[in-house]
């Protein structure tokens, strides 16, 4: 079975490439919005807090590379313990 499913790059996108990159041609749009981004500290990326604490995802790449596909499916317990956690409330 190949890997292909790991990868999609929309180069017809108005938004492509949306975060700056040396290597657009292996750009992975997979994940357009990251599914990490819930997970607040805890995502893996590289990220910062603004001065009003909204997590600025702008220098992050983790979900654009297809090496991290495996990395952002081995997350998705976590993203269902927060999404089952937050039910509850």
């Amino acid at each position: 079975m190949s890997d292909n499913y790991k990868f999609f790059c929309h180069k017809g996108c108005e938004f492509f490439p949306c975060h700056k990159t040396e290597d657009p041609e292996n750009f992975n749009c997979l994940f357009c919005y990251c599914p990490l981004y819930a997970l607040g500290e805890s995502c893996g990326g590289n990220f910062r807090y603004t001065d009003k604490g909204i997590k600025d995802c702008s220098n992050c790449m983790l979900p654009h590379k297809k090496s991290n596909f495996d990395y952002i499916m081995s997350k998705f317990q976590d993203i269902v313990k927060i999404t089952s956690k937050n039910s509850k409330e």
